[in-house]
């Protein structure tokens, strides 16, 4: 993309699919298996031959790995802070800012030294570092039962404590009958007596505990897949949440307003003769910082005991659907940089949906309820860029693609503001009513 990418991470079509991983493997293992899964798509990109192979290794399997870290990150971030949630979920999505930057400094510098298979060749090896990341993710309430029923096995105790009390109930009947030197042969049969019994026990045990393995890891996909099922198609589905349901509805056009600009500025910059200034400081550089400070901010100001971490929400919402309307009305540089600015900094709400998300579903259902946004964000920028590329070619005027954009993005904030509005107005007319009553 000649305007750079944006500083978040691509939202994953696949996340309610990662949400079944996290149910059944825990966030641990689900992030491990997709640092692995990310750095064999690198690795397998480097061999390629064909643009088809890279869909499949780089698109496939390199993105679901992706996916299958950020997901458990931002699941776990929710689980170990109750308190400061929305500046712990700031902090750590930083991250994917200063990534942005990183990578693709290491990733030119890499492609010129070294050639771009090599490239990304090392660029998997980088990735395996997902895996110590996933390894530090220690659950709250670790699962005691494998080391319970390790350490106190019935047949485990039993075998050799049976054997002990035969050895000693035999050498003590031995010790009475006779104290003879014939003892010492008769206490060396009853020794290989005792090692050719506890062989049997132990073959056993080995196999009683591959069983026991087997049936645990059975229970644990049998409970991770109904908690799944249960969560998109029981009885208490997510979708029976309305606010939920707005919230999907939301995020079905959320992103795509976001990347537009990332798409146009360049161009616009070409319009408006801006390149030598661009290039000095480039407007989507702008918009990638301030993203990052705003992540921050935002989340410490949504943290404020006097402040709602859903006011804050819809407020950045706002400021950056105004923002988007605005931008194609600049243009001078100073214009379009204060207005790139206030971009990035009301788009620091993406730290704040898996909060938010968390107060509509609890946290049971995070990682479910938060696959499907990622799901519907993806649905979004997969759509959005192409959708406002046909804009212009119809208009021949990006101005166009900021304004329709804008519209669906306002429409889908709007859904936001139905149910409580209903709410608030049920509450005043029972209000009323009881009024009336006294």
């Amino acid at each position: 993309m000649a305007g750079g990418l944006p500083p978040e991470p691509r939202p994953h079509r696949l996340g309610p699919f990662i949400g079944l991983f996290i149910n059944t493997c825990g966030c641990r293992w689900t992030t491990i298996v997709g640092g692995l899964l990310n750095s064999l798509g690198w690795v397998l990109s480097a061999y390629t031959t064909s643009v088809h192979c890279l869909f499949f290794t780089f698109g496939v399997a390199a993105g679901l790995g992706s996916g299958m870290a950020y997901l458990p990150a931002v699941v776990m971030v929710g689980r170990y802070f109750q308190k400061r949630r929305a500046l712990a979920q700031g902090l750590s999505t930083t991250g994917t800012g200063f990534g942005t930057f990183l990578m693709t400094t290491l990733l030119k510098y890499l492609c010129s030294e070294y050639g771009w298979r090599n490239a990304m060749f090392i660029h998997g090896a980088v990735s395996l570092n997902l895996c110590v990341c996933g390894a530090l993710m220690r659950p709250l309430s670790p699962r005691k039962d494998g080391d319970c029923s390790a350490g106190k096995d019935p047949q485990v105790t039993r075998a050799p404590s049976t054997a002990s009390v035969k050895s000693g109930g035999q050498l003590g009947s031995t010790e009475e009958k006779d104290s003879t030197p014939r003892n010492e042969g008769n206490l060396c049969d009853l020794q290989a007596q005792e090692c050719q019994g506890q062989v049997r026990p132990r073959k056993n045990m080995c196999a009683l505990r591959v069983l026991k393995s087997v049936r645990q890891i059975t229970l644990l996909v049998r409970k991770g897949f109904r908690d799944w099922y249960s969560g998109y198609f029981g009885t208490a589905s997510l979708f029976t949440n309305q606010m939920f349901v707005a919230f999907i509805f939301w995020a079905l056009f959320a992103y795509s307003s976001f990347v537009i600009p990332f798409i146009h500025l360049p161009e616009i910059v070409n319009l408006y003769n801006l390149t030598e200034q661009n290039d000095v400081f480039p407007l989507t550089s702008i918009i990638a910082i301030l993203h990052i400070f705003g992540k921050v901010s935002l989340g410490f100001v949504a943290d404020l005991p006097c402040i709602s971490v859903w006011n804050v929400f819809l407020v950045a919402n706002f400021t950056l659907v105004l923002s988007i309307f605005i931008l194609p009305l600049m243009h001078t540089y100073a214009g379009l940089a204060a207005i790139c600015a206030l971009i990035g900094f009301s788009s620091g709400y993406f730290s704040l949906m898996p909060v938010v998300t968390e107060d509509l579903v609890g946290i049971e259902h995070l990682a479910n309820a938060y696959g499907i946004i990622i799901c519907a964000n993806g649905v979004s920028a997969l759509l959005g860029p192409p959708f406002a590329g046909w804009i212009y070619d119809i208009t021949q005027k990006y101005d166009f693609s900021f304004y329709i954009c804008g519209l669906l993005y306002t429409l889908g904030i709007f859904s936001l503001l139905v149910q409580p509005c209903v709410q608030m107005i049920a509450r005043v007319r029972r209000g009323r009513a009881d009024g009336a009553r006294v």
